[in-house]
């Protein structure tokens, strides 16, 4: 089989890795792929909204499958656009992306079907949300409404500081019209917990859980960002969270898509907060998390072609998942002032310790080739992750692991994984 993978950065080549692995696949292909992607696959230079040069492109390599690994060309409408012209991909189509494309959709979504989550309210006006927001409980949760990067939720501990979100939100426009409709949202405490799944519109198969780490600083200080590190699975969620779940929020959610005419073939993944009033969903996204792919993967044992064949076909019940019975830690390599200004540009140094290395795996997110070394080319550079019998041996080695490699202005948070020694 001809593979091309759209996308470019960590989550894509943890997909990338996984392909490689099946017998099934002669070529991959990635677009836009990155420096770390480049091993495994033949990168081509068309973006991941460019949907008509992406169709030519597969049309011309006779591309058997293609797999969408962004939310942006997800929510874009790449998934009918490639089924329109008879060419197999992998992904929800637009309707069903919008799970991920419109907090707004999502929250009232979860509502209409008595899926838990956060009390909330959707608004359009700014001066209607200022009015209820004089009379809400504190801290409270602005969320834009669209895709930002994962950077766009701002937690408020004041009303003062409501305001000034408002304002940033949908009236200075910070995340652009993702900010045209905005939730507010109860804030939630508790452990966060993210669950991967397969689904082929009906059936819905768990990947193993994992744990993000949002915040840029140690402590989780600092600003949000795409993720600074992971590991998996999580020991906060137990058998009876489990349990809870696939009874209140990952079949009824599946089942919810469908009887809205919207049935859902992909990846969810479930953002959950796990409260003392039981599980509650803090968010959906419609793809792999990044950095979450970079640590569930690499211990799931099927071939992923088959899975992700299942999907499409709706035979995801024939399906057998299964993940080692082991643990994996991925920390984050950043440029430091990620996720605002940062430099970039400069060369990266040991990525050849990580060959041949069992259970180590070097994840490129930022990087690129230019003048015939590899350079960092974004904020989150790589995802260092290692696999090990525990959680705790896995960090031991994700951190040991980040010595191998070297950048200037290289930043990483020391305390990923952590919690590991509270449970």
């Amino acid at each position: 089989m001809n593979i091309l993978i759209v996308g470019s950065g960590g989550r894509e080549h943890a997909i990338a890795t996984s392909v490689a692995k099946s017998d099934k696949v002669d070529k991959i292909y990635c677009a836009p792929g990155n420096a770390g992607i480049a091993q495994l696959a033949e990168c081509v230079p068309i973006g991941a909204m460019e949907f008509d040069a992406l169709i030519r492109f597969a049309k011309e390599k006779e591309i058997d499958l293609t797999i969408v690994g962004m939310d942006d060309p997800l929510v874009g409408g790449i998934v009918d656009a490639f089924e329109a012209e008879g060419l197999r991909v992998f992904g929800p189509r637009k309707n069903a992306a919008i799970l991920e494309g419109s907090k707004a959709f999502s929250k009232d979504l979860m509502k209409k079907y008595n899926i838990p989550t956060a009390a909330y309210e959707n608004f359009t006006d700014s001066e209607k949300a200022l009015e209820y927001l004089k009379n809400s409980n504190y801290p409270v949760v602005l969320k834009a409404d669209g895709l930002a990067l994962g950077k766009g939720v701002l937690i408020c501990n004041t009303e003062e500081e409501a305001i000034d979100g408002v304002k940033s939100i949908m009236e200075d426009k910070k995340f652009g019209v993702a900010g045209n409709t905005m939730v507010v949202e109860e804030f939630l405490t508790g452990r966060e917990v993210s669950v991967l799944s397969f689904v082929d519109g009906k059936t819905i198969k768990i990947m193993s859980s994992a744990q993000d780490h949002k915040r840029a600083k140690d402590g989780d200080q600092g600003l949000n960002t795409g993720g600074m590190g992971n590991f998996s699975p999580s020991p906060f969620y137990t058998e009876e969270v489990d349990k809870f779940c696939k009874e209140h929020i990952y079949q009824a959610t599946v089942d919810a898509m469908a009887k809205e005419g919207r049935p859902f073939k992909g990846v969810i993944f479930f953002g959950l907060m796990l409260t003392p009033n039981g599980p509650k969903v803090l968010e959906y996204n419609a793809r792999f998390g990044d950095p979450e792919a970079q640590v569930v993967l690499p211990r799931m044992k099927n071939d992923i072609i088959d899975v992700v064949n299942a999907c499409i076909d709706g035979t995801l019940d024939q399906i057998d998942l299964q993940f080692e019975d082991n643990a994996a830690v991925c920390v984050v390599l950043a440029s430091d002032g990620y996720p605002l200004a940062y430099e970039k540009g400069f060369p990266i140094k040991g990525l050849e310790n990580f060959e041949g290395k069992e259970d180590y795996f070097c994840f490129h997110a930022g990087t690129k080739f230019q003048d015939g070394n590899i350079v960092t080319s974004g904020g989150r550079v790589l995802g260092v992750t290692a696999k090990g019998d525990t959680l705790k041996e896995a960090r031991a080695k994700a951190y040991e692991a980040t010595k191998w490699v070297d950048f200037d202005n290289k930043y990483m948070r020391t305390d990923i994984g952590k919690a590991i020694d509270e449970a």
